[in-house]
């Protein structure tokens, strides 16, 4: 038995869930509404405030849906009451960051500045000038929208230039040593 797929989903206050034929899952919540189509293998239901997830069969492709279907609809639930957020930090001489309207402007040492326009649903915000946090419901959107930024300028292992998330460790190499 999945480990993760069997655990029910905890419905918080405030959170309407509905799943619908085919199952095409709605959550509600405080910060917004989302929609999933889940695979139609597994089978979802709502019994007393939890949802639980169960699959029809031990087949290898049912255990890996099971597993997945669950934590989908969970990341679901958190992401309409408390969002997901990424952070990145832009290291490096004269690397930075604006914000005009929903565009994010960086300068990361290219001959022009990169400009990116905020998807639907996802904000970024500025935290001075080498510090963007992305913010949204969608989890999935959030972390794209978040790689794409870092793929922009990704950090390099001498110096260390360049966009990286808050909480990566960028694994340093010792550069070139002159002869004697």
């Amino acid at each position: 038995m999945s480990r993760i797929g069997r655990l029910p989903i905890e419905i918080p206050a405030g959170v309407e869930v509905t799943i619908a034929e085919n199952n095409v899952v709605t959550v509600k919540g405080p910060k917004g509404t989302l929609t999933e189509s889940l695979p139609v293998e597994m089978d979802i239901k709502m019994e007393d405030n939890q949802v639980v997830v169960t699959r029809p069969n031990d087949l290898k492709k049912m255990k890996s849906l099971h597993g997945l279907t669950r934590t989908l609809i969970a990341n679901m639930v958190t992401g309409v009451t408390k969002g997901y957020e990424k952070v990145l930090e832009i290291n490096g001489v004269g690397y930075r960051a604006q914000k005009q309207g929903k565009k994010l402007i960086l300068s990361l040492g290219y001959s022009h500045p990169v400009e990116m326009e905020d998807p639907e649903g996802l904000e970024s915000v500025l935290d001075g000038q080498n510090k963007i946090t992305i913010k949204g419901i969608d989890k999935q959107k959030v972390g794209q929208y978040a790689a794409e930024i870092r793929d922009k300028r990704r950090p390099e292992p001498y110096k260390g230039k360049g966009i990286k998330y808050a909480d990566e460790v960028i694994r340093r190499k010792v550069g070139k040593t002159g002869k004697k």
